[in-house]
């Protein structure tokens, strides 16, 4: 995101303005302090004039690397997206959102932390398959079995993974809202 910006030349005061979010909001998004909606992303994706897919998709794309001129930030690869929800509902909402957004990705959904763990690690019921290496964790926190936080500390706590970038996710159900 923060390329992105440099690349248009745009401040987090501008972007935030933009994508109708607080300044303050935009700067703990830039170094992974917030958990973000998908509102949120799709406001930052439409200020930052590229699809949220692409936002999403190329979230590990290294510090300065150049955009193409057709603005669609340049991959090494599409590499899969591992998202880890227990919701069905939630998970195929994400699919339809990634299709509308044409994400090139293909989307690997577990429905625990554990399994999770066991998918990335080649483990459990993924034991014949090599690890996975994601280009990008969605996390929904609230998570059976174990939490969203303990799994995000395995992640981080081992040198295979821990550079993977992670999007905690906050899901909102609309029954709930006053």
């Amino acid at each position: 995101m923060r390329a992105r910006r440099h690349e248009l030349g745009i401040t987090q005061e501008e972007l935030a303005w933009r994508a109708d979010l607080h300044r303050t909001y935009v700067a703990d998004v830039e170094r992974g302090a917030r958990n973000v909606t998908l509102w949120t992303i799709a406001n930052l994706a439409k200020a930052l004039q590229i699809t949220a897919g692409n936002l999403l998709s190329h979230a590990a794309t290294p510090p300065g690397m150049a955009l193409r001129n057709d603005d669609a930030w340049a991959p090494d690869e599409a590499r899969e997206i591992l998202l880890v929800d227990h919701s069905s509902t939630v998970a195929v909402t994400m699919e339809r959102a990634f299709e509308r957004a044409k994400l090139a990705n293909p989307i690997k959904i577990v429905r625990d932390g554990e399994t999770g763990l066991d998918y990335l690690f080649g483990t459990g019921r993924y034991a014949k398959r090599k690890p996975a290496r994601p280009q990008l964790i969605l996390l929904v926190l609230d998570l059976p079995r174990m939490s969203g936080r303990e799994f995000l500390l395995r992640v981080r706590g081992d040198e295979r993974t821990r550079d993977i970038p992670v999007v905690p996710l906050t899901v909102s159900h609309p029954s709930r809202c006053h």
